[in-house]
């Protein structure tokens, strides 16, 4: 899949979060709150009842990138569920712009460092109040 083909994610899409993440707890929160959220499904993959076996996945694998389902079934997984997300909510021209060659391998770089990083981010934020 290129990055470009994230902004032919069809609504509504399953965001599958860490609901234990300070980070991503804050993003769910503005989802909620989005004149847009009918188009987002969410789901906390650190539910009691959340199993990710039947979607062809693990637990493991997908707490470690961001992971996003389209009304078509397809998969988007790490900045590219960023990018799905963030297009389904209309913002398709910053979605575009982060796909443009340079710009969208550092942004699919950031991700990954923030990735990896997320969680400590979140509690070091809550420790100074901003988060």
């Amino acid at each position: 899949m290129t990055r470009r083909e994230t902004l032919g994610a069809r609504a509504p899409v399953t965001l599958f979060h860490d609901g234990h993440c300070p980070l991503c707890q804050r993003e769910v929160a503005w989802l909620a709150r989005h004149p847009r959220r009918a188009r987002v499904r969410l789901v906390d993959i650190q539910a009691a009842d959340f199993d990710a076996e039947p979607l062809g996945s693990s637990f493991e694998a997908m707490m470690g990138r961001l992971h996003v389902q389209d009304d078509d079934g397809r998969w988007f997984v790490g900045m590219d569920a960023s990018r799905a997300l963030y297009a389904v909510l209309g913002y398709r021209r910053l979605v575009w712009l982060s796909t443009l060659p340079g710009l969208g391998g550092l942004m699919d770089a950031g991700y990954r460092w923030f990735a990896r990083r997320r969680v400590r981010l979140g509690r070091w934020l809550e420790r100074r109040g901003k988060g």
